[in-house]
C-alpha cells in the first residue's frame, strides 16, 4: 500500500517512523502545511515528500491525518471524496456541527474513517475489557479514571486543543465507553485555574474532575491534571462484585505508597503519552493497514469519535454552568446523533 501521512510534528513523525516498519506498507508519503519540515522528516525515516497535501493524496491508498486539529475536518472531507480509507487523531474537529458535517461526507462517500483512540489497543485497557466482559468482576459498580500530564503545554497550544477536557478525557470517555458497552446518561464536571495565568487566557482549566452516571447506574470519576510533577500517568480502576482490577498499575506507574514498606517512587516514570502507549500506536496503525485493506472491520469509527466528544461538550456546559448535564441533551441541541 502507498500511505499519504499528512501531518510532520510530534505525533506524525512517531507515526511516520511506525508506518515504515508496518507489514503491508511499500510507501509513504508526507506533507506538511511546511514543506521543508515534511523533506526532512521523509529523509530521516526513508520515505517520500509532497509539498502539498493534494499530491500526497495523488496516488495514495489510504491516508493518515496527524496535521494541526482545524484541518482534520477539511482534510477527512477531501479523502472521502477521492475515496480514501482514513486514520485520523482524535479529535474530527472541535465543535459538534463541524464534526458531524465531516462524518457526512464520509457515510455519502462509503468509505472507512478509523479515530486515534490509541488506548483501545493498550495491552492492559484490552485484558481490562475482556475480563469485565466474561463476568470476572462480577457487577461493575464503581469506576475511576486518572489521566495527568507530567507538565503543562506550550501557551499556545491550549486555544488549538479545546481545553483539557476535550483533549484529555475524552480519551477516558471513549475508553469507557468502549470497555462497558454501556452509554453515559449525564455527567456533572467541575475545574480549576489555578495553575499559569496562560490558562485562565485561554478560557481554560489545569485540573478538572467529572462524575459521570452510565445508563444502567455504574459511577465513573474520571479527573486530569497539567500538573503531575511525578510523571505522566493513565490509570483506571474497575471495581465490581467479585473482584477489583486496576489498568496502568506497573514498575514505570508515577506513585510513592505512604505506608511502611510500600512500593518507592519509581526509578523511571512515565514521561509521556508516546512513551507510555508505544506499543498501543504500533497496534492502533496495524489494524488500520489491515482495516484499509478490507481484512478486519474498523475498530474506531468517526460515529465513536462523535460520541466521546458529545459526552466531552456536555462536561465544558456542565462546567460552565454548574449543573448536571446529560449528553442527550447537548446532542439535541446540536442535532447530532447521539447515542
Amino acid at each position: 500500500m502507498r500511505i499519504g501521512l499528512l501531518g510532520a510534528g510530534r505525533i506524525g513523525t512517531f507515526h511516520a517512523t511506525t508506518l515504515t516498519h508496518t507489514d503491508g506498507v511499500d510507501t509513504l508519503v508526507i506533507a506538511d502545511a511546511d514543506p521543508a519540515r515534511a523533506a526532512a522528516l521523509a529523509e530521516r525515516v526513508g520515505a517520500r515528500a509532497a509539498t502539498t497535501a493534494e499530491a500526497a493524496l495523488a496516488d495514495a491508498d489510504a491516508v493518515v491525518i496527524t496535521a494541526a486539529t482545524a484541518a482534520h475536518a477539511d482534510l477527512i472531507t477531501e479523502a472521502a471524496r477521492k475515496g480514501l480509507p482514513t486514520f485520523c487523531e482524535k479529535p474530527v474537529a472541535l465543535d459538534l456541527d463541524r464534526t458531524a458535517r465531516a462524518l457526512r461526507e464520509v457515510e455519502s462517500a462509503g468509505t472507512l474513517l478509523q479515530m486515534g483512540f490509541q488506548r483501545r489497543f493498550d495491552a492492559g485497557f484490552r485484558a481490562a475489557r475482556e475480563a469485565l466482559r466474561a463476568g470476572r468482576l462480577g457487577r461493575v459498580h464503581t469506576i475511576r479514571a486518572v489521566t495527568s500530564d507530567a507538565a503543562p503545554p506550550p501557551a499556545e497550544f491550549l486555544p488549538l486543543s479545546g481545553g483539557l477536557i476535550r483533549d484529555c478525557l475524552v480519551h477516558d470517555f471513549d475508553t469507557v465507553r468502549w470497555l462497558t458497552g454501556r452509554e453515559v446518561a449525564e455527567v456533572y464536571a467541575r475545574g480549576t485555574d489555578n495553575g499559569a495565568a496562560f490558562f485562565r487566557a485561554a478560557g481554560d482549566v489545569d485540573t478538572a474532575a467529572v462524575l459521570l452516571t452510565l445508563d444502567d447506574g455504574t459511577l465513573v470519576t474520571a479527573t486530569a491534571t497539567r500538573y503531575n510533577g511525578a510523571g505522566y500517568d493513565v490509570r483506571m480502576e474497575l471495581s465490581g462484585e467479585r473482584d477489583q482490577w486496576v489498568v496502568g498499575l506497573d514498575d514505570r506507574t508515577p506513585m510513592t505508597s505512604a505506608e511502611p514498606g510500600g512500593p518507592r517512587a519509581p526509578v523511571r516514570p512515565w514521561g509521556g503519552f508516546l512513551e507510555r502507549f508505544d506499543a498501543a500506536y504500533r497496534a492502533e496503525l496495524a489494524a488500520f493497514v489491515r482495516a484499509a485493506r478490507g481484512e478486519v472491520p474498523n475498530p474506531c469509527s468517526g460515529g465513536e469519535g462523535l460520541r466521546a466528544l458529545v459526552v466531552a461538550e456536555a462536561c465544558e456546559l456542565s462546567r460552565r454552568e454548574g449543573r448536571p448535564v446529560r449528553p442527550a441533551e447537548v446532542a439535541e441541541r446540536s442535532g447530532v446523533p447521539f447515542p
